[in-house]
Order: structure tokens, then sequence, then C-alpha cells
């Protein structure tokens, strides 16, 4: 049994937290909201009055935050132990997780965002991308093992948020490449269930359309991750394409969408919500 301070219990870190109780940790958390809180005690791990008092003792501390403000808040805020490990499960930008690990001179800091979104949360299918030391990963990797499947050290500090980048710039656009192909069958006259039945089973097939061509076909976009989240993630990944001087062209078509579906008041949607945008550019809404 390891003592785990876990800060960010939101719709991802919930279930993450909850599943380290399960698996024999003595998880104490810290969220602003009352009733993630009582969740947390309900689910068998104790609730903290503050972030500090959720990482003092701790051996392990995990965060799960919406953004950099926020990481950089909690960073600023407390006091860890000498020998610490930090994971930062959060998306925020490379260049802030590099800072924090300079920053942080007597904790042991991984930058490890996840993909899978609430399901993948709920289910501990995430895939975890870990940027930081080698020793350091493999000291947390029992912890990223109950939360996750696909888990991969991917670099030093901040190449966790590099790879999560790609990974938000590739499935908006694959998103969006999802949406109009819905768009041009309908317009056509096809049904779409049927055609995408087909594109599932050939080189197009991914793991969107496995998962989401249905309820896209039939409109639904309850929030497993929110445009709103999917708008600040393309931020990250025009940042970091700046940082290492690279021009990304679709990239930033993709950014200019999800930044659309935002304006259109979809942010509290679904990201695969980017369907009503590509309808509204196609008369079809």
């Amino acid at each position: 049994m390891t003592r785990i301070g876990f800060i960010g219990l939101g719709i991802m870190g919930s279930p993450m937290a909850a599943h380290l109780v399960a698996a024999g940790h003595d998880v104490t958390g810290f969220d602003l909201s009352p009733a993630s809180l009582e969740k947390l005690v309900a689910d068998g791990g104790k609730a903290a009055s503050s972030a500090q008092e959720a990482v003092s003792g701790a051996e392990v501390v995990i965060t799960m935050l919406p953004n950099h403000p926020q990481v950089e808040a909690v960073i600023d805020e407390v006091t860890f132990d000498d020998g610490t490990l930090l994971i930062d499960m959060s998306t925020i930008r490379p260049s802030t997780s590099i800072d924090i690990a300079k920053k942080l001179t007597n904790v042991r800091v991984l930058d490890a965002p996840v993909s899978g979104g609430q399901t993948g949360a709920v289910q501990a299918s995430l895939s975890i991308m870990v940027g930081g030391d080698e020793a350091d990963f493999a000291a947390a990797r029992p912890f990223l093992e109950v939360v996750g499947k696909t888990i991969v050290h991917v670099g030093p500090h901040g190449a966790g948020q590099v790879v999560k980048a790609a990974n938000q710039l590739m499935v908006g656009g694959i998103y969006a490449l999802v949406a109009e192909s819905i768009v041009l069958l309908e317009a056509s006259g096809v049904d779409p269930k049927a055609g995408l039945d087909v594109l599932a089973g050939g080189l197009a097939a991914n793991r969107i359309l496995d998962l989401k061509r249905e309820s896209m076909i039939a409109r639904e976009f309850q929030p497993g991750f929110r445009i709103d989240l999917h708008h600040k993630d393309m931020g990250i990944a025009l940042d970091a394409a700046r940082a290492a001087d690279v021009a990304l062209p679709v990239t930033n078509q993709i950014a200019a969408l999800v930044a659309a579906a935002r304006a259109q008041g979809y942010g509290s949607l679904d990201h695969s919500a980017l369907l009503k945008v590509i309808e509204n550019f196609a008369g079809r809404a």
C-alpha cells in the first residue's frame, strides 16, 4: 500500500482515484467540488481540506487538472516532501512541464497526460504518454498500470505533453473528417450508418469510427470530452508547433473548426459535436 495524494477529482480524476483505492492504495484527494470529495470517500478514499493536506506525507502525488494555471497554482501553493514522486496527468503546455521539473529539485517529476476520455478513465484503459527520467517512469509504472493499458515512456520532461498534443490534433482531424463524411452521405441520400459501417472495416478504420459513429449519426453529444477542453488542447498543439518552429497547416484548420464550435455555443458538448459546425458550414443544420 502506497500513500497517494490525488489533486483534481473531475470526470477523469474521480474514477482514476477510485481505481487506485480499489488497488489497495491509501488515497487522499483534494478538489474544489464537495461532491467530488464525497464520491472519493464513498469509494474508500480520504478527503483533504486543501491541496497541502493531500500531499503531506504522500509518497506519490498525482495531479489531474484542467490547464497549466491550475497546475502551476498547486505547485506554488504546496510543499512536497523530499523524494516525492509527482505524476502530472493533466494536459498542459510542454514548456510548463519542463519548468516544473526544473523548479522542483527535491521532487521526482513526470508529465503523464492521458488519452481515452471519460470512458477510458472509468474502464481503466487509458493510453498514457510519459515524459521524464527513465528511473522515475519505472517507479511510477505500477500506479499507471492501475488506470491505463497503453503506457509508454516517450522521452524527457515535456515529451509526454508533445505526444498528447499530437494525439489531440489527430483526434480533432479525424472527428472533422467523420463529420464531413456523414454530411456527404446524408446529402447524397445514402444511409450514413451503412456507409460508415463499410468505412470502419476498410483502410479508413479508426477508433473514432468504432466508438462514435452511431452517436454522431444520432446527434448525441453527451460530453465524454468537451469542446472547451479540446479548444484548450489545440492551443497547446499550436504552441508546441511554434516552439518546434514547424508549420502545421492542417492543425491550424482543425483548431479553427474547434474554435468555431466553441464560438457557436457548443463548448459544453462532446468534441464529436464538430459535426454541428460542419453542418452549419454545409447549410445542413
